[in-house]
């Protein structure tokens, strides 16, 4: 019976991969596109077309499983009509939406979506979340294998070098670290962060089990000044990927507008997953799922926040905090179910971790201390005091008092990695 199992399973995969390789070659479709927009508006346009020569993803898992994100976006084969590809994603410009500054005015973002060169001409259709979290078609744009405008130009080449290797790209999640803030003469300490980084990943359940399931590479691109911009301070760098603290006027809170720099940069690796590690001791970092993920390097606490921001870019898990200072307002609307694994408002629990609960665990979860140690379903998260449900009393995804990420955001990261790595 083993024998006959193996078999099919050998089978099965030969058959996905024969799909993957009838529709795709094995290199990456960038397309760049602005997303525009205010609170309640947004549009989309076309930007360009890219190609570019690594594909890191899985010849397997082609098609979206888990929901999540605040976008979508599908590849259909023209002349079948077939479903080819499929991701969700969320943006700089989502969380925008929710700021005060959106109340008042007009701003473009640039995005992008990537995807494994097709063979034949596709349609990618963009699809954005409406106010009951369903996904509605915004923008669709057509791919023709004819078309001599989409570029293999190459704009920032550097060299990248190997952080931890342990197999072919396409099975396993592939993280490509980028440096921001390092001068030439520092490109011996970013080599050495990295390394820091992956350690510091590989301390973490359920990475710690899981290490032969990641590559890491890191890209040697200096900037012209060390550090990043802090406009609070007035403090501006001539930095390689402009990253600035006080991103949405939240101090901490460092990212980059300039997605087209970055999606150049990581050109140079094949990746899954985008890290910038920011040359800096200033406590911050950010991410967003499938979009990007920023760390510094130096904090004291550099290591939880690599984790943390992870967590978030990596397996759409939200912030499960509640008693901090944001720059959202009314982020999770309570009348719907957000699409993160880790918290819930309680309208389809069912659909969250309702089976890790103990059976005498009450739900809202008591904050006693008896039930601190359980998963439960503990109010307060998503930065909402009130009607937003954590799965533990504590956690790295809400703060760095613990060590260790709870039994929930476990499950979903294991999930994550199997889906890349198979």
């Amino acid at each position: 019976m083993k024998n006959i199992l193996i078999f099919f399973f050998l089978l099965a995969n030969t058959t996905l991969f024969a799909q993957f390789d009838s529709s795709f070659y094995n290199k990456t479709l960038r397309v760049d596109y602005y997303h525009a927009g205010d609170s309640v508006n947004e549009f989309y346009s076309f930007d360009e077309a890219k190609i570019e020569p690594y594909w890191a993803g899985s010849f397997i898992n082609l098609i979206d499983t888990f929901n999540y994100g605040h976008y979508f976006f599908m590849v259909f084969d023209v002349e079948t009509g077939s479903l080819i590809y499929s991701r969700g994603y969320s943006t700089l410009f989502g969380e925008w939406q929710t700021t005060e500054e959106a109340k008042m005015t007009t701003k473009s973002f640039s995005e992008t979506v990537v995807m494994p060169l097709p063979k034949k001409n596709a349609r990618v259709v963009f699809y954005s979340r409406d106010k009951k979290g369903i996904f509605e078609e915004m923008f669709n744009y057509d791919y023709h294998t004819d078309n001599y405008f989409v570029s293999p130009e190459r704009r920032l080449e550097y060299p990248s070098f190997d952080v931890h290797i342990s197999g072919e790209p396409d099975k396993k999640v592939d993280i490509v670290i980028l440096p921001e803030g390092y001068t030439v003469d520092q490109m011996g300490v970013f080599i050495s962060d990295c390394r820091n980084f992956a350690d510091s990943l590989f301390t973490y359940a359920p990475y710690s089990e899981y290490r032969d399931r990641f590559n890491i590479r890191g890209v040697l691109a200096p900037s012209s000044q060390s550090g990043s911009d802090i406009p609070g301070d007035s403090v501006w760098k001539k930095t390689i990927l402009s990253t600035s603290f006080y991103t949405f006027d939240s101090e901490r809170y460092c990212m980059t507008l300039d997605n087209k720099g970055v999606r150049d940069l990581a050109a140079n690796a094949p990746y899954d997953q985008i890290y910038i590690l920011v040359n800096s001791n200033k406590y911050g970092g950010g991410a967003i799922y499938n979009y990007y993920s920023v760390s510094v390097n130096s904090n004291i606490k550099a290591g939880k926040i690599f984790v943390h921001e992870f967590g978030h870019g990596f397996a759409c898990l939200a912030d499960e905090y509640y008693n901090s200072s944001v720059a959202y307002s009314e982020f999770y609307p309570l009348d719907i179910e957000p699409w993160e694994p880790n918290i819930t408002t309680l309208v389809d629990f069912d659909s969250k971790w309702i089976n890790m609960l103990d059976k005498k665990t009450p739900v809202p979860t008591p904050d006693k201390k008896k039930f601190r140690s359980r998963v439960g379903v503990f109010e307060g998260g998503g930065y909402s005091a009130k009607g937003v449900y954590r799965p533990a009393y504590d956690c790295l995804m809400n703060s760095f008092k613990d060590h260790e990420f709870c039994p929930v955001c476990q499950d979903a990261i294991v999930k994550m990695i199997n889906f890349y790595s198979e």
